[in-house]
């Protein structure tokens, strides 16, 4: 774990005597920015001797309640624990109207005790660091797709698509659709703004496969860490040009019933460390290295589900001919099937994980898939015969698609014990338990509708 040196600080100071105040993020188990709002007399200090969070922080549930069972509140006293900022994470805010600026950080293994086991950037940092060690270098890439909603709800009280510079509400999906994006230029000029000030290496924009749905691609990193650390922060920055346009960018899995889910697709390759591809073939399906990469994620899936899909609302994405995966499957140029390896030139190939939706945090879904590929060079696994044609009418190996399930592989598996350690499952699996009780405690309007005057 490496931390950055106070001269960023110094040097950003020296740059903009402007900013005045600086977002502290620290990343917890569910993907949600969590910290504080410093001024800029405080900045120094943080790079130099970190800054105390507490214990907790890392013990929340998707609506910010802390969770005792998971070791990180009374036991411990809820204690400060120690943190640190991330090298090359301080840069402005474009979209607020106050000078801003921001940092991220991450727990000290040490003096972050006892919540630094719980940092999911930890257990991404551990899952390369295997690798690397094998000899294996991680090359990713981050792909997210979200809804840009009016935060004025419809007279149901229900989300709706934002309204297009035009005054038309897009009632189709209109996938590819070019028009599409040039009603939402003055949004998208704005993110495209914030992501060069960030450093963000945004490139195409699609109107992907419902009214409202985007996705805006970023590119390969050799570093897997750095293209993590940067889809947090894309979509950090996403939701705040959103804000600042009266919208939201909503990053649900299944925001509506009708219409396409959004994922979280992970795109991923081994380099030797010379940065050769090492899954590079003339070969569409890739090397035999790629091919028992594929195997050990499949073979790892059932018990990694619930860090791929972490919440209730996950499962709701999968349905068939919805573009999103329902089996064990893999296959080339194949939209239909979970792991799908692209099209075109031998050093390109890669793999394209489609399992996830787009709530999964990325440092836990990447830790999940890496490990997953581990497991599967050690164990030499086979995915058997890729898939030619529809996966969804050729499944035979289905998905479970319901929490429960889910929950349960990930707190029986000693691979997943292994993988992402003991001490951060106790803490992910309490804060997944106190969830799934609380949401099927809630009594809501489909329970109304379906059994109040008929049950």
């Amino acid at each position: 774990m490496r931390f950055a040196d106070p001269r960023e600080a110094q040097d950003f100071l020296a740059q903009h005597p402007e900013v005045r105040s600086f977002e502290l993020i620290l990343i917890d188990a569910n993907g949600v920015p969590r910290g504080k709002l410093l001024h800029r007399d405080e900045l120094l200090a943080v790079y130099q001797h970190g800054r105390p969070l507490p214990s907790s922080i890392l013990a929340l549930t998707i609506q910010g309640e802390d969770v005792e069972d998971s070791g990180l509140v009374w036991e411990v006293a809820d204690a400060d624990c120690w943190t640190y900022p991330l090298p090359g994470s301080l840069c402005l805010q474009p979209w607020r109207a106050t000078p801003t600026g921001q940092f991220q950080v991450s727990m000290h293994p040490q003096r972050g005790l006892p919540a630094a086991p719980a940092d999911p950037r930890h257990v991404l940092v551990r899952a390369i660091e295997r690798l690397e060690a094998d000899g294996y270098h991680p090359v990713m890439a981050v792909e997210l797709e979200f809804y840009l909603l009016d935060k004025q709800r419809d007279a149901q009280g229900r989300p709706q698509p934002a309204l297009q510079m035009n005054g038309v509400r897009p009632q189709a999906p209109q996938v590819y659709g070019v028009h599409e994006l040039e009603q939402l230029q003055p949004f998208l000029d704005d993110l495209y703004s914030a992501c060069e000030v960030q450093g963000l290496p945004v490139r195409t924009a699609i109107s992907e496969y419902a009214p409202g749905q985007l996705e805006l691609t970023l590119e390969h990193r050799f570093d897997a860490l750095q293209a993590i650390d940067e889809g947090l922060r894309y979509k950090r920055l996403v939701k705040g040009v959103a804000n600042k346009h009266g919208l939201q960018a909503c990053f649900m899995a299944k925001p509506f019933g009708d219409q396409a889910g959004s994922g979280l697709h992970l795109h991923v390759s081994l380099a030797d460390d010379q940065g050769n591809n090492l899954f590079a073939s003339e070969d569409p399906q890739g090397t035999p290295l790629l091919r028992h990469a594929i195997g050990g994620m499949m073979a790892t899936l059932l018990d990694s589900l619930a860090i791929f899909c972490p919440n209730a609302n996950s499962f709701r994405r999968f349905q068939a001919n919805s573009y999103a995966p329902l089996a064990k499957s893999w296959g080339v140029n194949n939209r239909t099937v979970s792991f799908r390896v692209p099209g075109g030139p031998a050093q390109s190939r890669h793999i394209e994980h489609r399992i996830c939706g787009a709530d999964a945090n990325p440092y836990l879904a990447a830790a999940a898939l890496l490990s997953g590929i581990r497991y599967g060079i050690r164990h030499q696994s086979d995915p058997g015969p890729a898939i030619e044609g529809n996966g969804y009418a050729q499944a035979t190996e289905f998905l479970p698609t319901d929490w429960l399930t889910a929950l349960h592989a990930l707190e029986r598996s000693s691979w997943a014990e292994e993988a992402f350690g003991a001490g951060f499952l106790k803490v992910f699996l309490a804060i997944k338990w106190h969830e799934y009780r609380q949401f099927m405690g809630e009594v809501g309007e489909q329970d109304w509708r379906w059994y109040l005057n008929h049950a």
